[in-house]
């Protein structure tokens, strides 16, 4: 969970290079806490865990997840994550982001269907696997992942990056091509494939929470495989077209809509 801070430039800038005349936006942002709104605006009844500062960008890192009606159990801790975003005019971005208080969320024992990314400790997200139903690994931002957690995990979502980078082949993994959509493997072998609808790319923020949560929300209403990826394409194509982190992540009836 993190406060977004957003810069908009006509273009990225260069090794080295200034760029001026950019505007300036705040949004509440963070991988797992993106994936809770989207997953509740999909019509998910959604508890997030996670870790939030004791400082003055809290209330504003909380408010997304307060307004999709997500339940929460946080606790407050040192200072609250901030994620520093550059976006172009063509909607590329580059993001650095500083953990703060997600570097603390502690392991515990869930229940349930559960959804987890690397943007807190992998000991956090390994207990969190332990017990779960049904366990989705989105495996980002890149980084070790232990091999029997791979292993573990019902679904990987992962981009090219991300796969080339685990230390075990996942059961299922759905693969991002960005632009091009996403592939859908099974033991290694592709199963469906699926392509975005066309938008106008505004920001990509957080086209691939939005994907990764109507994926994931997608296969646990029972739908086919084929279908799911085609609708999580949709809602990453969605996100991507609207500017910030979590007021970009579109609802069931926008997905549905756009398809």
């Amino acid at each position: 969970m993190n406060l977004d801070l957003v810069a908009r430039v006509r273009r990225l800038p260069r090794p080295g290079e200034t760029v001026s005349d950019a505007t300036f936006s705040r949004y509440p942002g963070g991988k797992g806490a993106n994936q809770a709104v989207a997953a509740a605006r999909l019509g998910s009844d959604v508890t997030f865990v996670g870790c939030v500062g004791e400082d003055a960008f809290a209330d504003e890192a909380l408010a997304g997840l307060e307004q999709a009606g997500v339940r929460m159990e946080v606790e407050r801790a040192g200072e609250t994550g901030i994620a520093l975003i550059v976006v172009s005019a063509r909607g590329e971005n580059q993001i650095v982001v500083v953990p703060g208080a997600n570097a603390t969320v502690a392991p515990r024992a869930v229940a349930g269907n559960v959804l987890c990314q690397l943007e807190v400790p992998i000991e956090t997200v390994a207990a969190a696997a332990e017990h779960a139903t049904f366990f989705c690994l989105n495996a980002a931002p890149a980084r070790p992942v232990p091999a029997e957690l791979v292993e573990r995990a019902d679904l990987v979502v992962v981009n090219r990056f991300e796969l080339d980078g685990l230390s075990a082949e996942p059961r299922l993994a759905a693969l991002t091509l960005g632009e091009e959509g996403a592939i859908l493997l099974e033991d290694g072998k592709e199963v469906a494939r699926a392509a975005p609808p066309p938008v106008d790319a505004v920001d990509g923020t957080a086209a691939g929470d939005a994907f990764t949560a109507c994926l994931v929300v997608s296969l646990l209403e029972g739908r086919d495989r084929a279908t799911s990826l085609q609708r999580a394409c949709a809602a990453g194509a969605l996100a991507a077209s609207r500017p910030g982190a979590q007021p970009s992540l579109p609802t069931a009836g926008e997905v549905d809509a756009l398809l």
